[in-house]
């Protein structure tokens, strides 16, 4: 601890006494001390020494450095400045992405409502315009990509399913967002889906269902109701395309099932009408009176190609009609006969064989066509105000029918 400093009087001796001088000029410093204040006669001593630290001992007092706290305070006040300037920036950033985006939305929605009304079309299609950002595309009158989605497009007998379709390097006709007038597509791809379930919906009534037999047929198998019975269905379309913009089948093979009795495909051919399925057929050659029934029509046994005299020994003789039922030839022969020829002629005869008079008359009056329209379809891609759309492929994929798009010179929107 330093000893604190007394400020003291001087005194001067005259005569004998000690008298104090009168100062011609006092030092200020001496003023300031004479107030009683040893603490500012200290602190303002010119040759005092200074203090050293009370918190720690060992470091010495040293005076502030005035050059590096300025520059502490120039990059405190630096810092904010930059800061703010970085938050403007960001926040600036934002509110350009957020208007480029509502101006896409709203770009896509009008688009959407111009092409459902322009295209006649039961639902608005989704639209997506690609790439980022929008407004400089659309101050250019140039979009990278739009993409347009049209689900359930009604096309006849059919709902296809989806409709897809992306063009590229669009040129488009407007003052901006709210002010677009048309659309010229140079190129476009895209597919068309008519899946199954549709069909199964549309066409099979929820009786028949459509699967894929290859790249361009499809099975239709399922069951009818004919005259109050149930009879199994099968039927065979070909896929083909109709021109540039359609889709059509053709329908062939079809086949009625009556149990395991008999099988009718409707038509005038050879292989077509009422046939007796091999294994009734079998069983009928052990069932004597049925087979004598069959044999009592001379238009059946004509058909099976047997001499009227074997047949008349067969009558009366039970070894011979065993042999004759019994060849090879006249089993063959017997699942080619068209009983439809007889149904109206001789009921009783093919009532003795399990079949319903009232059923043949209702396959009767079915025809080919009438069966065939069951399991037809075919719709046409709309045709575009300007420029041209055309199929490319048609093709039969497990969960439908696939078709590919091509458009070129596309004018929307006029």
């Amino acid at each position: 601890m330093r000893t604190p400093h007394i400020a003291t009087h001087q005194l001067t001796q005259s005569d004998g006494r000690f008298t104090e001088p009168v100062p011609s000029a006092r030092d200020p410093y001496e003023e300031l001390a004479s107030l009683g204040d040893p603490s500012l006669d200290d602190a303002l001593t010119p040759d005092s020494t200074p203090p050293l630290r009370t918190d720690d001992a060992d470091e010495p007092w040293a005076p502030p450095n005035h050059r590096r706290g300025s520059r502490r305070r120039n990059r405190a006040t630096g810092l904010p400045t930059l800061a703010k300037a970085v938050a403007w920036l960001l926040t600036l950033s934002c509110l350009l992405v957020l208007a480029d985006r509502w101006a896409l939305l709203y770009a896509e929605r009008k688009a959407s409502e111009r092409l459902k009304d322009q295209l006649h079309l039961t639902a608005a299609p989704e639209v997506r315009i690609g790439g980022f950002p929008f407004l400089t595309q659309l101050a250019a009158r140039r979009l990278e990509s739009v993409s347009i989605t049209v689900p359930s497009v009604p096309a006849h007998r059919v709902t296809l399913t989806q409709i897809t379709a992306t063009g590229h390097r669009i040129r488009i006709d407007g003052d901006g967002p709210t002010a677009v007038r048309g659309a010229l597509v140079p190129q476009l791809h895209g597919r068309v889906l008519l899946s199954f379930a549709d069909m199964d919906r549309e066409l099979g009534a929820s009786q028949v269902d459509f699967t894929a037999m290859g790249p361009d047929r499809i099975r239709a198998s399922g069951s009818l109701r004919i005259a109050g019975d149930d009879l199994r269905v099968r039927a065979d379309a070909r896929v083909r395309r109709d021109g540039d913009r359609g889709i059509a089948t053709a329908v062939d093979g079809i086949r009625l099932d009556i149990g395991d009795l008999a099988t009718y495909r409707p038509g005038t051919g050879p292989t077509e009408g009422l046939h007796l399925s091999p294994g009734s057929v079998r069983r009928l050659t052990q069932e004597r009176d049925r087979v004598r029934a069959l044999l009592g029509v001379p238009e059946i046994v004509r058909r099976l190609g047997v001499p009227d005299s074997a047949v008349r020994l067969a009558l009366r003789d039970e070894s011979e009609l065993h042999r004759l039922t019994g060849a090879p030839r006249f089993l063959h022969g017997l699942t080619r006969v068209n009983l439809l020829d007889t149904a109206l002629a001789h009921p009783e005869v093919l009532t003795s064989l399990g079949l319903d008079p009232s059923l043949l008359a209702a396959l009767t009056k079915l025809t080919r066509p009438q069966l065939a329209d069951r399991f037809t379809f075919s719709f046409q891609l709309p045709k575009p105000p300007a420029g041209v759309l055309r199929l490319q492929r048609v093709a039969v994929g497990k969960d439908g029918v696939h078709a590919d798009i091509g458009g070129s010179g596309l004018l929307l929107g006029h």
